[in-house]
């Protein structure tokens, strides 16, 4: 799916909404890479997990996670698997339908925007309502599977 972040609002609200919860959304700092790479790969998948090592290695980091309690709850990745590509997202089960996983969505997207970036591709889009409903992705005609075509998997 496409995002236009040009046209995105520069509006950083949902920061505190998820505060108001108890959640804070942010990035993290390099102390935190194994344990965020661990609970990724515990909690979601090794392919995620791949992908969060990577984002956890960008400078500046292009990875945002989600805390409540000292427990980590959510992440998001953008230049994981491509430079413009946003993803992969995961929040725990728990924590769905609170709108941390919108938050997390939306401190990417932003930072994406604040680094220059006029679009952003969703790639291996799961939930495609979720993404035209928070930032009105439109889905790019015969991109399945794009350059996720070849990659090595167990």
């Amino acid at each position: 799916m496409l995002v236009k972040l040009y046209e995105l609002t520069d509006d950083w609200s949902f920061l505190a909404e998820q505060e108001r919860i108890g959640v804070t959304v942010r990035k993290p700092i390099g102390p935190e890479k194994a344990l965020i790479v661990d609970w990724v790969r515990e909690t979601f998948s090794d392919p995620w997990a791949s992908e969060v090592n990577v984002a956890l290695f960008n400078t500046p980091t292009s990875c945002f996670v989600a805390v409540q309690d000292g427990k980590l709850v959510g992440f998001a990745c953008y230049d994981a698997t491509a430079l413009g590509f946003f993803g992969p997202i995961g929040v725990t089960e728990s924590h769905r339908g609170h709108g941390t996983g919108r938050a997390l969505l939306l401190a990417c997207l932003l930072d994406m925007k604040l680094r220059g970036y006029g679009y952003a591709i969703v790639g291996a889009v799961g939930p495609t309502e979720f993404y035209r409903k928070c930032v009105g992705a439109v889905e790019i005609p015969n991109s399945s599977p794009g350059l996720y075509k070849t990659w090595l998997h167990r």
